[in-house]
């Protein structure tokens, strides 16, 4: 078999084709030495339909997704009931459709977040009741489309303010804001119960938001620190059901609100998103690496030049992606998410996208990754006039591609069918099976395979082109 290194002449490679070459067009080279053409769906994300799961007044809502039943499960207060609703979405396509309301809660409750715990295969709902305002978490348990909760378990028997909960392989890990601090506890699920370890009391700390970092087996948690009006972020080390933090590093050294946080297992790196309250509320994010029981940070990147409500950020890894939405901003108050990619200590991102063109409420948007795709699911309050509060989902598709900023070689130079011997134009030649060009100008890979003016993400550079069909490819 002749595999990339066999040159028959110079300025090209003689390779195994996987999948059909079609003469002229882009090709990259994979893992096991075979060639492929670069495709994908494009760069612009697609959005289904949008589907009501509660066609009642709703806020505060939170959205995960069970990997092992295959299905989204979406949070909110209020709804059809007295206490809050969950509900069960199945997605297919871009399209998702939703079972059987269920009410936990009894009384009407604000829903702080949801997690899927991998090692009970359960999911863990933490919330706090209008009238004590003390910290519960609930188990639940997905059954074909509804899901099935255990009993409530007070963590905090206190007021709070709010709290997030983060995932990890064996637990989960509670963070409150209340009066008396920023409180964290380590949870523990077995059956539909849920138990906690000691708490842990970090300071001065409100809008705690965490990630596990997989990488260095350690949770991150951001915050705004009340005392010292920073921003800053800990790193958290579990042993047994404790959790000991390292020393807090500043990542804005102005105040940072509502942070939101993401692993990106591809750089293996953790990136926060929130709004920045000395410049303007806008939407600002920022890379962190960990080393030990300490994270250090790049320089900030707006994402956003208008003020907004930062409301939840998750990475897809199919597309190796990071996804930040927001309920409102000042340009028409839509309903957005945008997309960055992270290379190195950096964030980089393109247009945002409309998910829904009404104001959207911004008590709460929940994100849930498609496990294995490259979708994502947002749920979130519709408060266009004609689902008015409805709780509404929408799926949105991104971009899919084979092409990377290292894998492309050049163009294929006549058509190959699949397992068989294809020759790659590589640098410096000059292929000859173009259309439409015009001589003089660079030309770039586009991520669903043709070529353009543009830079693409990733940016991919084809070659100059010196006539209407030929192309010098890239050296």
């Amino acid at each position: 078999m002749r595999t990339i290194g066999n040159t028959p002449v110079g300025g090209e490679v003689r390779a195994v084709a996987s999948g059909t070459l079609p003469s002229g067009q882009p090709v990259i080279v994979n893992a096991d030495g075979t060639v492929s053409v670069v495709s994908g769906s494009g760069s612009s994300p697609s959005v289904g339909g949008e589907e009501v799961f509660s066609a009642y007044n709703v806020s505060y809502v939170q959205a995960c997704y069970d990997p092992v039943n295959a299905k989204v499960v979406v949070l909110c207060s209020g709804g059809q009931f007295t206490g809050a609703t969950a509900i069960v979405g199945t997605v297919s396509g871009t399209s998702i459709s939703f079972g059987t309301a269920v009410e936990f809660g009894g009384e009407f409750i604000y829903v702080d977040g949801i997690a899927y715990d991998a090692a009970s295969g359960k999911v863990v709902a933490i919330y706090h009741p209008a009238a004590s305002e003390h910290g519960i978490a609930i188990v639940g348990t997905v059954s074909g489309t509804t899901i099935i909760f255990g009993s409530p378990t007070t963590y905090y028997s206190a007021q709070i303010y709010g709290a997030n909960i983060t995932a990890t392989p064996t637990k989960v890990v509670v963070s409150s804001w209340t009066g008396g601090g920023g409180r964290v506890k380590v949870g523990t699920v077995s059956g539909t119960s849920i138990s906690f370890g000691a708490e842990n009391n970090i300071g001065a700390m409100y809008w705690l938001s965490g990630a596990y970092d997989s990488s260095n087996g350690k949770v991150v948690i951001a915050f705004w620190n009340t005392t010292t009006d920073v921003s800053a972020a800990v790193v958290g080390t579990i042993s047994g059901t404790s959790i000991s933090f390292g020393t807090a590093v500043n990542f804005n050294t102005g105040r940072g609100d509502h942070p939101r946080l993401a692993f990106d297992s591809n750089s293996n790196k953790i990136v926060i998103a929130y709004e920045d309250n000395g410049n303007s509320n806008y939407g600002t994010s920022v890379v962190g690496t960990v080393s030990g029981t300490s994270i250090s940070f790049g320089t900030n990147t707006v994402f956003l030049s208008n003020p907004l409500k930062v409301s939840a950020c998750i990475y897809d890894s199919t597309d190796q992606k990071i996804v930040i939405a927001w309920g409102s901003s000042v340009s028409g108050y839509n309903g957005r998410y945008i997309i960055g990619t992270v290379s190195g200590t950096a964030i980089s991102f393109g247009s945002s996208y409309i998910y829904n063109t009404g104001i959207t409420g911004i008590t709460g948007v929940g994100l849930a990754y498609i496990s294995g795709t490259n979708k994502v699911a947002i749920a979130y309050r519709d408060e266009a006039d004609s689902n008015y509060d409805y709780g509404t989902s929408v799926v949105f598709q991104n971009e899919s591609t084979n092409l990377t900023s290292e894998n492309y070689i050049g163009i294929a130079k006549g058509a190959a069918a699949d397992g068989t011997s294809a020759v790659v134009q590589t640098g410096c030649s000059i292929n000859d099976a173009q259309s439409g060009l015009t001589a003089g100008q660079a030309y770039y890979v586009q991520t669903d395979g043709t070529l353009g003016l543009t830079a693409d993400d990733p940016s991919v550079l084809a070659g100059t082109a010196v006539s209407a069909t030929k192309l010098i490819v890239k050296g």
